[in-house]
C-alpha cells in the first residue's frame, strides 16, 4: 500500500504529471462531449429522416458502438443519409477511440505511471539504525571496489543517487541507494550523515565543494574524504570542511614516477606497516643482477628482506634459489635506518643519465613530470594538443632539478618518437586515459626498444592482461589507487600501493588456523593469497616464510593478492 501511496504522491506532485493528468482529461472531456453530439445527429436523423423513434440511452448506446466499430446491428439505420452518418461516426471512432485515445492514455497517464514506479523503486532514506556506515555521493569507477571491500569487512555504505533510472537500477542490482539530490541537506539527513563514518566526495571539484558546506550543515563532526581533479581545488576543499583530500590523479602520476628506471639506483617507498617501510628496489645496472635472493646477502648487509619479486606485472613469492633478472624489481621490507643503509649501497650504480620518455602530458602525465623533475631527472614530454604543451612549457624550469623538453606531436610517429629519445630512454611512462591507445603504444614502444621498462596507467582493470601483453612492466590504474587511498582515509592506516590489481592485506591468525603450518593451512592453494611475511606478538618480523612455518594465536598475516582472494580468505577462515 506504500508503495502505491508513493506512485500516486508522484503523480499529483510532479508537475509535469499534473499537467500529462489533466491533458489527459481534456481529452476525455472532448471525447465525450463529441458522443453527445454525435448522439443529438443521430436522434435528429431518427426522427426526421428515418420517422423512428428512440430514447436517449438508446442514442448514446448506438454512437458507443458504433464508434467502436462493434456495430451489433440492432439499431440501423435504412436510408442513404443515415448510412451516410453512420460511415462518419465509425471514421470518427475510429480517429478518437483507436488512435488517440490509445495514443493520450499511454503519453499522458500511462508513461508518467510506471516513471512513478521507477521514482518510488528505490528507497529516500536509510534505516533508522543505521550507523557507523560510509557515504557515497557519485557511483565512479573507484566506488565498486570500495563497495566490495566494504562488504567484505562487513562496513555498511549508503549511495546517493539523483537519477531516479539510475538508482531504481542500483537497487535492483542489490547495491544500497537512496533517490536524492547530492546538494539538499534534507538527503544528508535521510541518510543518517550524523551516524555516518564518513562522507565520500567523488564528483567534481565544485560539486565537492558544496557537498562539504552542504553535510556540515547537519553533521559538524561527519569525516569527509574529497577527490580533488585540480591542486587549486585542494586547499579549497580543505576550507570548506573536507577532512581529508584526496588528489588522485596527481597521485597516480606520482605513484607511475616511482616504478621507472632512470638516473641513479635507489630504494622507492611504496608503503609503510607499523614502524616498517615497503619499497621497491631496481636490479637492472647494478651487481644484483643475474644473483638468486639468497645471493644477494641484503638481510644480512642492511637488515632489509625481500618479501616478493616482480616480474612483468606478476608478483613472485621470493624463495631463496628465485634469481634476479634485468627486469625483475624486487619488493623489500625494513625499518627506515635500514632502507636508508640498503640506498647507500645501490647509490654508486647509475642505471642510466638518459631522459625518461612520458607520453601523454595531460594531468596524469604533469604530475608524472613534476615528480622525476624533483628527483633531477630529464623528462621528454610527448603531448599531441598544442594547448597542452603550452602548458607544459611554462612549467618553472628553475623550481626543478631535472630539465623538461616537450615534444608536440603523435606518439605513433616514429620520427616524432625518435627525436624523443625513444631508443636511449631507460624508462617511458604511459599516461594517456585511452586503454587501447596505451596497449598500442606499449606494443610499439617494445618493438623498438627491447630493454625499455615500460610503465602504463590504465582505467580499466580488465585491460590489465592486455596491456602486459602488449609489453608493459608495471601497470597500475586510476580506481585501484582511488580504492586504497580511500580505504586507508577510512581505516586511517599508511597507504600501501602494491599496484597490478594487488594490494597488502593484514589479518591476525584466525582460530582455524592456529597451530598449522602454512602448508596444512591451505592459504595460497584455496584463495590465491601469497603470505609474504609474519609478525610475531613480540615484533619480529619473519620473511622468509617457508612451508614449515607455524601459525599461532597472536601472529599477524602480510598477504598479498587481490579484493576478491581476501574476500575468499575471510569466507572460509573467518
Amino acid at each position: 500500500m506504500k508503495f502505491y501511496s508513493t506512485q500516486l504522491a508522484y503523480l499529483f506532485d510532479d508537475k509535469e504529471a499534473r499537467r500529462n493528468l489533466v491533458s489527459l482529461f481534456k481529452y476525455i472531456g472532448f471525447l465525450l462531449l463529441t458522443m453527445v453530439v454525435l448522439s443529438v445527429g443521430f436522434q435528429l436523423i431518427m426522427h426526421y429522416v428515418e420517422g423512428q423513434s428512440h430514447t436517449w440511452v438508446s442514442a448514446f448506446y448506438w454512437t458507443l458502438v458504433t464508434m467502436s466499430t462493434l456495430g451489433f446491428g440492432d439499431i440501423t439505420f435504412y436510408t442513404d443519409v443515415g448510412r451516410l452518418y453512420s460511415m462518419f461516426v465509425v471514421v470518427t471512432g475510429i480517429i478518437l477511440l483507436l488512435i488517440v485515445l490509445p495514443f493520450a492514455f499511454i503519453r499522458y497517464f500511462y508513461a508518467p505511471w510506471l516513471e512513478a514506479q521507477i521514482h518510488a523503486r528505490a528507497p529516500r532514506q536509510v534505516d533508522g539504525d543505521l550507523e557507523g556506515h560510509v557515504i557515497f555521493c557519485n557511483h565512479d569507477p573507484v566506488v565498486p571496489g570500495l563497495i566490495e571491500r566494504l562488504d567484505t569487512e562487513g562496513v555498511p555504505y549508503v549511495l546517493i543517487e539523483s537519477d531516479p533510472d539510475r538508482a531504481s537500477d542500483f537497487y535492483l542490482d542489490g547495491v544500497s541507494v537512496i533517490l536524492g539530490d547530492v546538494d539538499d541537506p534534507a538527503t544528508y539527513e535521510a541518510a543518517r550523515v550524523q551516524h555516518a563514518e564518513a562522507v565520500i566526495a567523488n564528483r567534481s571539484d565544485v560539486e565537492n565543494t558544496n557537498i562539504a558546506l552542504t553535510v556540515r550543515e547537519t553533521a559538524p563532526n561527519t569525516p569527509i574524504i574529497a577527490i580533488a581533479h585540480s591542486r587549486d581545488a585542494i586547499d579549497i576543499l580543505e576550507l570548506s570542511g573536507c577532512t581529508t583530500v584526496l588528489p588522485l590523479k596527481h597521485m597516480l602520476g606520482e605513484q607511475l614516477a616511482n616504478r621507472i628506471n632512470a638516473g641513479h639506483a635507489e630504494c622507492h617507498p611504496i608503503g609503510t606497516y607499523e614502524d616498517l617501510v615497503l619499497a621497491e628496489m631496481p636490479v637492472q645496472g647494478t651487481p644484483l643482477e643475474g644473483r638468486t635472493v639468497r645471493n644477494t646477502n641484503l638481510r644480512a648487509e642492511t637488515g632489509v628482506s625481500i618479501i616478493g619479486v616482480w616480474e612483468r606485472g606478476t608478483l613472485k613469492q621470493a624463495r631463496p634459489d628465485t634469481e634476479l633478472t634485468m627486469s625483475s624489481v624486487p619488493v623489500v621490507i625494513g625499518t627506515e635506518s635500514q632502507i636508508q643503509a640498503l640506498n647507500k649501497r645501490l647509490t654508486p650504480y647509475a642505471i642510466s643519465d638518459h631522459p625518461v620518455l612520458v607520453i601523454g602530458g595531460g594531468t596524469v602525465g604533469e604530475a608524472t613530470a613534476r615528480a622525476l623533475l624533483n628527483r633531477g631527472i630529464d623528462v621528454h614530454i610527448v603531448e599531441r594538443d598544442a594547448s597542452r604543451c603550452a602548458v607544459l612549457r611554462r612549467l618553472p624550469a628553475t623550481a626543478f632539478e631535472g630539465t623538461l623538453t616537450v615534444f608536440e606531436g603523435d606518439a605513433s610517429d616514429y620520427a616524432l618518437l625518435d627525436e624523443a629519445g625513444i631508443q636511449e630512454a631507460p624508462s617511458v611512462l604511459l599516461t594517456t586515459h585511452d586503454d587501447a591507445m596505451n596497449i598500442y603504444l606499449a606494443s610499439y614502444c617494445r618493438r623498438l626498444n627491447p630493454k625499455l621498462r615500460i610503465v602504463s596507467r590504465i582505467v580499466h582493470q580488465r585491460n590489465m592482461e592486455a596491456i602486459h601483453r602488449a609489453g608493459a612492466d608495471f601497470v597500475l590504474g586510476y580506481a585501484m589507487l582511488g580504492l586504497e587511498s580511500i580505504w586507508a582515509a577510512l581505516t586511517d592506516k599508511e597507504l600501501v600501493v602494491m599496484g597490478e590489481g594487488l594490494d597488502l592485506f593484514t589479518r591476525t591468525v584466525p582460530a582455524a588456523l592456529n597451530d598449522q603450518t602454512l602448508a596444512e593451512s591451505g592459504i595460497g592453494a584455496r584463495t590465491g593469497l601469497t603470505v609474504v611475511a609474519v609478525l610475531c606478538p613480540n615484533r619480529d618480523l619473519i620473511t622468509q616464510v617457508r612451508a614449515d612455518t607455524r601459525l599461532e594465536e597472536g601472529m599477524n598475516l602480510l598477504m598479498v593478492g587481490t579484493d576478491a582472494q581476501y574476500q575468499s580468505f575471510v569466507v572460509q577462515y573467518g
